[in-house]
């Protein structure tokens, strides 16, 4: 008899407390497979219900792959608040669920904002000699708080985040604006990869879309030159945005991630 896995939506929430100073408690849900486990890290406000978190999901029942979603602290199910949340924190956030969650040599499957977190978290177990199963980067945002939001702010954005510490930026992607948090860009700079070069200890492949206004094509190529010569791959589809969410999109995704886990 063929038992049915459960959908995306269906799949039990756990909850696992962070250390350290400020305890967060951040909701996971874990698909059990075959290793390595696939990790997937969201971008900035975005959770693991969205639309390529639960089509890779989709596949990895399919497959037999174990995967490993979660939200950051402040978004989706888990707890805390969106605006007090940085670089740090998230990324504290996603080594936790990784080291509980994720077993040895996982693949790391980072969209924007969790591109640069995906990077970091693989530099650091580079660091500890741990090994790592690859990543795959969407949009990858790395240093963005740098990069795509503070070098391109006219003055009087810089002046109102140094005067009020948050600047309240429209958006495409929510009804509401994103709260951005002079913290935040303060946070970021401890994190910046792209003025040296980066080896993360596997291989990485980026999928980036030619007609993304918030993470342009030339930032992507920029981490490509910052990446190993061996094992760094570089898609670009010319006619899709920054969410690579059409069925085209998502299928080469699939498909990406799946040749990452043969």
């Amino acid at each position: 008899m063929t038992t049915t896995p459960p959908s995306p939506d269906d799949l039990p929430v756990d909850f696992l407390t962070t250390d350290g100073e400020r305890p967060r408690r951040l909701a996971v849900r874990i698909r059990d497979g075959a290793g390595p486990a696939v990790v997937w890290l969201g971008g900035f406000r975005s959770d693991m219900r969205a639309t390529k978190a639960a089509a890779l999901d989709a596949w990895a029942a399919r497959a037999g792959r174990r995967m490993v979603r979660f939200d950051y602290s402040g978004h989706g199910e888990s707890e805390g608040c969106f605006e007090d949340g940085t670089i740090s924190d998230w990324l504290a956030d996603a080594e936790t669920v990784i080291a509980a969650h994720a077993g040895e040599s996982p693949i790391l499957v980072g969209s924007s904002m969790g591109g640069w977190i995906a990077c970091l978290a693989a530099r650091n177990r580079a660091r500890r000699g741990e090994k790592l199963g690859g990543m795959v980067l969407i949009a990858p945002a790395l240093d963005f708080t740098e990069k795509l939001m503070w070098d391109s702010f006219p003055p009087e954005i810089r002046a109102t985040l140094e005067r009020d510490g948050v600047w309240y930026r429209p958006t495409d992607y929510a009804p509401e604006p994103d709260p951005i948090r002079m913290a935040l860009i303060e946070d970021g700079r401890r994190h910046l990869l792209l003025d040296a070069d980066l080896d993360p200890a596997g291989p990485v492949h980026i999928l980036q879309g030619m007609r993304d206004p918030d993470v342009p094509y030339g930032h992507a190529l920029r981490i490509l030159e910052r990446l190993p010569a061996e094992g760094a791959r570089l898609t670009l589809v010319k006619d899709a945005d920054h969410r690579l969410s059409r069925p085209q999109d998502i299928e080469l995704l699939v498909r990406t991630v799946a040749a990452m886990t043969s």
